[in-house]
């Protein structure tokens, strides 16, 4: 799988994709990060991005063209035809744009997407990007929780994780996402313990050191979040 990643600020992502499993899934090969500056597609001389808000008010508003650009250089967009400059009929792909008033990426939203060929995710920034561009050049809008970060790259962090982990052979073994958190919409894990069998008279359930694996699953299913 690729996901590509347009944003304001590529070195934000440099350390968190050579650690651990995402650092060990591109060794692998499994998935491939694309990280694309959205300024290199800015015509101007001093490559800017973003500018007032019609109407006025506070902030500045990420300009639709450099991502317009950006997103044709991907082949996410119609180049012929009645749909010209909007988003390609591709079902290989889908585009994501970061958003405070997004609907809320869930698991389930990252099951949908690891079936797909390529993740595009564009950070927004500032008070948000031109309009235009959610209604004309993406498939979700989408936020991370209710609350408000200073950029869409926290969130298009926590998305393309999210997904890679679902991507066959990431994880290792293939039991690892099996069960988890969220695995269906609103079930949570059940607790997990490890060696030693006692610390600080804190002991861990005797059911499961039992080795009876019928009474283990149940008493994880009861004990579920």
């Amino acid at each position: 799988m690729k996901i590509s990643i347009l944003t304001l600020f590529p070195h934000f992502f440099e350390s968190p994709l050579e650690e651990s499993i995402l650092k060990r899934a591109q060794n692998q090969s499994t998935i491939k990060f694309n990280l694309i500056n959205i300024r290199d597609f800015a015509t101007d001389k001093h490559k800017v991005t973003d500018d007032r808000p019609f109407g006025g008010g506070p902030g500045m508003v990420m300009k639709v063209e450099p991502i317009f650009k950006a997103l044709m250089s991907l082949d996410a967009l119609e180049s012929s035809g009645g749909r010209q400059g909007k988003r390609k009929l591709d079902d290989s792909k889908v585009v994501v744009l970061t958003s405070a008033k997004g609907s809320l990426f869930t698991q389930e939203s990252a099951q949908g997407f690891v079936s797909k060929d390529e993740l595009i995710i564009i950070c927004g920034h500032y008070e948000g990007v031109d309009e235009r561009i959610a209604e004309n050049l993406i498939d979700y809008e989408m936020r991370i929780g209710d609350f408000v970060i200073t950029g869409g790259e926290p969130a298009a962090l926590v998305i393309a994780d999210a997904v890679a982990r679902l991507i066959p052979g990431v994880l290792g073994n293939v039991e690892s996402n099996q069960g988890e958190s969220h695995d269906i919409p609103g079930q949570l894990g059940f607790p997990q313990f490890t060696r030693p069998e006692k610390f600080n008279d804190w002991p861990v359930p005797e059911v499961l050191l039992q080795g009876n694996h019928a009474l283990i699953t149940k008493w994880r299913e009861d004990n579920r979040g």
